[in-house]
């Protein structure tokens, strides 16, 4: 198991620079964004709001009718396949956001498909700062962006910690420097395949990003930028290594391995008021981060 990271409190502060990045591009209408309160970004219904893009599909091509709404819930099936054939998917919210609180709660559900790859075996998560999927070549694998990666336990009696941050041609600063791995482990405790978990997202611009599990603060990192591997198929124009990714989009993964959403919510932070109660907790600096 990796090393816990160290964590740092989100109500204390990130630095100064911090609050600059948050404030600088802010106009009337993000102000007015930021102080709008918890939003769900789905109804319940259906998916009208959302944007599908399946590797070796055209964007909006739902193949096996993959991602589905049932039981007032987002699930992703793959019981209309006649082989898996590596169809890695994601499902995109139709905005990008910057500055943000991202609430999802999940359960693992059914059979994984055994001709997916091994790895994805209760293996999923949600993508965020993710280019625009209509930037997306039919053969890209997987999206430029950062995941926050779920797993559950194997059954084995190992240790499998969810929450963890997996990096498709990107990069992060951890502990200080850019991390060369692909996945860094969070400290989460490990779950059972049909447990409910409730996942959250912190992400401030291209500066800190926290992930938190079941109320508990378990990874920290800074500065996502373009870069690293792992995404192929990749249009040369999109990856331009070494920029910042001060917004993208947020996407549900879909890799082989049945999953429901129950709850996708998000407060946005953007040109959050100075004033507002909200805003001590999320920018009001304590301890810088390096």
């Amino acid at each position: 198991m990796l090393k816990t990271p160290t964590l740092i409190k989100i109500s204390g502060s990130c630095s100064l620079l911090v609050l600059l990045l948050a404030f600088s591009s802010c106009s009337t209408t993000q102000k007015a964004a930021g102080e709008k309160g918890w939003v769900s970004l789905f109804n319940g219904k259906n998916t009208k709001d959302w944007i599908v893009k399946i590797f070796h599909h055209e964007v909006g091509d739902n193949y096996g009718n993959t991602f589905r709404v049932e039981d007032g819930m987002i699930k992703v099936r793959y019981d209309q396949y006649d082989k898996f054939n590596n169809r890695y998917g994601h499902l995109y919210y139709k905005q990008p956001f910057s500055h943000y609180h991202l609430v999802v709660e999940y359960r693992f559900a059914d059979e994984w498909r055994k001709d997916a790859p091994s790895y994805t075996q209760l293996n999923s998560g949600v993508m965020f700062h993710s280019q625009d999927p209509r930037t997306m070549p039919k053969e890209q694998d997987w999206p430029i962006s950062v995941e926050m990666q779920f797993l559950a336990g194997l059954g084995d009696g190992k240790p499998r910690p969810t929450g963890n941050m997996c990096s498709p041609g990107t990069d992060v600063i951890f502990q200080g420097k850019k991390d060369p791995r692909h996945c860094i482990e969070s400290s989460s405790k490990t779950y059972g395949k049909d447990e409910w978990v409730r996942a959250e997202l912190i992400v401030l611009g291209d500066s800190l990003i926290t992930h938190i599990i079941d109320g508990e603060k378990v990874l920290q990192y800074s500065k996502p930028q373009i870069g690293g591997g792992v995404a192929n198929g990749y249009d040369p124009n999109i990856k331009v290594d070494g920029k910042l990714l001060k917004e993208g989009y947020i996407a549900l993964q879909s890799e082989g391995q049945p999953i429901d959403f129950r709850k996708v919510e998000i407060l946005n932070l953007e040109g959050l008021s100075p004033k507002s109660p909200l805003y001590n907790r999320y920018f009001a600096p304590e301890i810088p981060i390096k």
